[in-house]
Formats: structure tokens, C-alpha cells, sequence
């Protein structure tokens, strides 16, 4: 006779030590992750990363830089105008800093078409471009007499060459991985989510968990 209120007390004590559990299962807030996700879909509405576009503003800052040492060398060497109609109209490969310039603005307009306007998740476009310029550069520095005409003979090659370079290992080792990483970690949360609207449709009180009554003994 003494077993049936001890058993009905040690249900009593389970379902009590139960509850912190469930309180646990239930305290999951889907109302976090939805904000993750808002936060996410509204990035990526709102326009490109914040690491895409620092790339994006460095290959502006490639462009306007390789543009003033060219505008500079052009002045060094007796004048603007003087310069530029020798080396653009009566342009001569061995001798001339214009496809430096010229090579500066494919950078540009091949790298901001691809990963600003087309948002291009992958490396081929910069592999091409460092490809070229570093090809090119080699080719111009082997067969022209630049380092004949004083500094900018060294400087221009070797500034382009650099920022193209500096260009590739960002867009490779920040741009793509942080992407990947955020996107990784959306899916992440986006199912956790849903799972969680599965599974607690609401948030349930502490007044919902409760131990029945004890039943009467013989009842």
C-alpha cells in the first residue's frame, strides 16, 4: 500500500526535473534568427558587401593612380601637351608610358564589370586581368629601353605590376571567403529557423509546464 503514493512521488519529482529541460528546448528564440536573416536579405538588396566594394574602391584607386604617375611623367618630360602628342598620336612601344595607362583602365573596366555590375563569384575575371597585366609588364620591361628614360622607367611598371597583384590576393583571400562564410552562415540560420517555427509554433509560458495532481491511492 505504501508503494503507490512513493511511485506517484517519484513521478511527481520526474516531471518536475523535467521541466528545466523543456524550458531549455523552448527558450530558443526564432525571433533572432529571423532578424539575422532579415539583416542578410536586406544587404543583399541594398547592393554589393562591404568587402566587395572596399575591393571595387581599390581598383578605382589602381586606376587614378597609375593616372597621375602617367600625368606626372608626362609633365617631367617638357610638358603635358608636347608629351602626350608623342606618346599617344606617334606612339612607340619601346619608349611610351600610354599602355601602362591603357592597361590600367582594362584593369578597371574588366574587374568593376565582372564583380561590381555582374557580382561574379569566382576568380577567373582577376586571373585574367593579373594574367595580362603581369605578361605584358614582363614583355615591356624585357624589350623597351623604359629604364633608360630615369625613374618613372622603374616606378610605373613596377607600381602597376604590384597593385595588380595586391588586387588578385584580396578579391581571393577576403572577398570570396568572407561572402561564402556570410552565406554559409545565412543557410545556417535560415534553417535553424524554419526548424524552429516547426517545432515551437509560439513561445510557451512557464504556466503550461505543471505536474498533474497526485491521484488518490486505490482510485
Amino acid at each position: 500500500m505504501n508503494r503507490v503514493p512513493g511511485d506517484a512521488e517519484n513521478a511527481h519529482s520526474s516531471s518536475v526535473e523535467s521541466c528545466p529541460s523543456l524550458r531549455d528546448v523552448h527558450s530558443i528564440n526564432p525571433t533572432q534568427l529571423l532578424a539575422r536573416i532579415e539583416s542578410y536579405e536586406g544587404r543583399e538588396k541594398k547592393g554589393i558587401s562591404d568587402v566587395r566594394r572596399t575591393f571595387c574602391l581599390f581598383v578605382t584607386f589602381d586606376l587614378l593612380f597609375i593616372t597621375l604617375l602617367w600625368i606626372i611623367e608626362l609633365n617631367v618630360k617638357g610638358g603635358i601637351e608636347t608629351t602626350l602628342e608623342k606618346e599617344v598620336l606617334h606612339y612607340d612601344y619601346s619608349s611610351s608610358y600610354f599602355d601602362i595607362f591603357l592597361l590600367a583602365v582594362f584593369r578597371f573596366k574588366v574587374l568593376i564589370l565582372a564583380y561590381a555590375m555582374c557580382r561574379l563569384r569566382h576568380w577567373w575575371a582577376i586571373a585574367f586581368t593579373t594574367a595580362v597585366t603581369s605578361a605584358f609588364l614582363l614583355a615591356k620591361v624585357i624589350i623597351s629601353q623604359l629604364f633608360s628614360q630615369g625613374a618613372f622607367g622603374y616606378v610605373l611598371p613596377i607600381i602597376s605590376f604590384i597593385l595588380a597583384w595586391i588586387e588578385t590576393w584580396f578579391l581571393d583571400f577576403k572577398v570570396l571567403p568572407q561572402e561564402a562564410e556570410e552565406e554559409n552562415r545565412f543557410l545556417i540560420a535560415q534553417d535553424a529557423s524554419e526548424r524552429a517555427a516547426l517545432l515551437h509554433p509560439g513561445v510557451l509560458s512557464d504556466g503550461q509546464f505543471y505536474s498533474p495532481p497526485e491521484s488518490v491511492a486505490g482510485s
